[in-house]
């Protein structure tokens, strides 16, 4: 493609170029491949890690639908995971995968630049420097979507360089409906993908009209092609007609009812949550650059810029893919930080955020990738000589070290079991045969995994006090919790008969219902219900409370010898980075030291 002004015609320098260009970045992507794959396996977390982890595990350990929009194919591969996989906790499986997935998101940016530039020093560092930074090696070891999203960023990017670089009518056919196919696949998962997606499209759109080959015939076939990588979705309303899983989210047997999953209407459709104030367009576009420069530095930032220079002049040939890619990236994070509506000055708030950043940071380590060669070769014409060709092998090399040697201790998870003992610590310390009322991902997601995929304390029922309020929730759910007693349909402040035919009962009415169990809420009650208060009050327990009856006087020595050794908890007190999910639960564990010690 264009960095070096050779003659001859397109296809002539295009044949001449693949056939070396192609086992060598096979080659090459396999051994940046393994590379990967063995530092991320060294530092994989060996248990659940925070955030949605536990909830995505818990869906494809039990063949549920995770939260929307659903994540199918994260599903069903964790689910064979977990089957083949014979080593480790069932996290740690699901951990593993995600690394792999990183490992050949890695590879893959090495074949894009590799095949784009010629150069493999270029390659490595688009692969090590995106790799290796703090934000995608931290998300690439966790069993979260990100990984995964970034495989199909780099698949996407790596398949349109091998469409520009197709000689004949027939390869370039077979690349387009490859793509397709990965087009819709990749929206299996997530779905920030469909911007790349309708940038990559249209471009491949324009060069088939152009080379005279896009007919209604074709067109018909690359969207049989796209919808059949859709195909992962039907998994939806078949888990959800099965009903099999003890952890499920919604009620896909409908049209209604999928479409409102698919579109994430739960969250807010291109939204990252529901009725949130966030911060300002402006602010997040700056948070943005600022998180670039720290996560893979200033100096990739300015080989990023050099790549769309260099290849402006004249004397390059073909620069469209490295504008496109460019192009890419702009709408990405226009789009995205107009849609962020989350308050980024506080900090879960801004790991939240960052997250999505990693889409747009594989485009710009590609784009650094072309132009370290690019500016190599620059160097080399203005002085006249060949002598700088280890320089480019030089720098790539220092700039990936150097994010191994920044971020390893930082990423290196091994011995993290923080939210394993935040779960267990909150499961042994209630009373056999008790009722839950989860409330919140921390607590939510962590106890559903150590009870559902670990089998920790069967005897106890697990129910979530926002799912209750979704008209899904009870049909779903409540036949695998055959131990508590709902008094309707649907938990609401306001008892009565919805026009649907829906019962709805508030939580006094659940406890009277349920006084046989001790019920503890984790972590907080819902504010929305205050009937409970009519006959029960909350008593301190743990990070959790206990809701009693308000005819039992309140003990203090009692409670005191029940909720003194509650936890055994011996992480110190503000270690950890405080938009980690470790923060939070090591913030829980403390304040219920200063609770029940005083």
């Amino acid at each position: 493609m264009g960095l070096h002004g050779d003659g001859g015609g397109p296809a002539r320098r295009q044949a001449a170029r693949v056939g070396p260009r192609r086992s060598g970045g096979l080659r090459g992507g396999v051994a940046v491949f393994a590379a990967v794959a063995a530092v991320f396996t060294l530092t994989l977390p060996p248990s659940v890690p925070g955030g949605d982890s536990g909830e995505l595990i818990t869906a494809a350990h039990e063949l549920g639908v995770a939260h929307p929009p659903g994540y199918p194919l994260f599903t069903l591969v964790a689910k064979l995971a977990i089957i083949l996989f014979p080593f480790g906790s069932v996290a740690y499986r699901v951990n593993l995968l995600c690394g792999l997935f990183g490992a050949v998101a890695a590879s893959l940016l090495f074949f894009t630049v590799f095949r784009l530039s010629g150069s493999c020093a270029g390659g490595i560092l688009a692969a090590g420097v995106f790799s290796f930074s703090r934000l995608t090696w931290q998300w690439s070891i966790a069993a979260e979507v990100f990984s995964l999203n970034n495989l199909f960023v780099g698949l996407l990017m790596a398949l349109t360089v091998h469409f520009e670089e197709a000689a004949t009518a027939q390869e370039r056919s077979k690349v387009s409906k490859i793509g397709a196919f990965c087009c819709g696949l990749s929206l299996c998962n997530q779905h920030t993908i469909v911007l790349y997606v309708l940038c990559i499209v249209p471009w491949i759109l324009f060069q088939l009209l152009k080379e005279k080959e896009l007919s209604l015939g074709a067109l018909w076939k690359l969207g049989l092609y796209f919808s059949a990588g859709l195909l992962p979705y039907t998994y939806l309303p078949v888990s959800s007609y099965l009903n099999q899983a003890r952890w499920t989210w919604g009620d896909q047997t409908t049209l209604l009812g999928f479409l409102t999953h698919f579109l994430r209407e739960e969250y807010g459709t291109f939204s990252l949550a529901k009725s949130e104030v966030g911060s300002s367009m402006s602010e997040i576009l700056l948070s943005q650059m600022t998180n670039m420069r720290t996560e893979l530095s200033f100096n990739i930032q300015a080989l990023a810029v050099w790549a769309n220079i260099c290849l402006a002049r004249k004397d390059r040939q073909n620069p469209s893919l490295v504008w496109l890619f460019t192009g890419m990236f702009c709408i990405y994070s226009l789009f995205f930080a107009w849609r962020a509506n989350l308050d980024i000055s506080k900090p879960l708030f801004m790991g939240v955020v960052e997250r999505f950043w990693m889409q747009s940071n594989a485009v710009v380590a590609v784009l650094a990738g072309v132009g370290l060669p690019a500016l190599v070769s620059e160097s080399n014409r203005v002085l006249n000589t060949s002598g700088l060709q280890c320089l480019e092998w030089l720098s790539a090399t220092l700039f990936v070290i150097y994010q191994i040697y920044s971020n390893y201790s930082i990423c290196d998870q091994s011995t993290n079991y923080v939210i394993d003992k935040f779960a267990k610590n909150l499961l042994a310390s209630v009373p056999h045969d008790a009722i839950i009322l989860l409330r919140g991902d921390l607590p939510g997601n962590s106890l559903r995994y150590m009870h559902y995929c670990e089998g920790l304390r069967p005897d106890i029922s697990l129910v979530d006090q926002e799912m209750m309020t979704y008209e899904w929730y009870l049909p779903k759910v409540a036949k695998h919790l055959p131990g508590v007693k709902f008094p309707g349909n649907r938990w609401n402040p306001v008892e009565g008969i919805l026009p649907s035919g829906m019962v709805t009962f508030n939580l006094y009415r659940f406890l009277e219902i349920n006084k046989q169990k001790e019920t503890f809420v984790c972590i907080g009650i819902h504010e929305g219900d205050p009937t409970w208060k009519k006959n029960y009050s909350l008593w301190p327990w743990g990070s959790c409370d206990k809701l009693v009856s308000s005819e039992i006087v309140f003990n203090p020595e009692e409670w005191i010898k029940l909720t003194r050794n509650m936890y055994n908890w011996t992480e110190e007190y503000g270690r950890f980075d405080p938009s980690s999910w470790e923060s939070v639960a090591n913030e829980e564990m403390w304040q219920a030291r200063r609770t029940n010690y005083g």
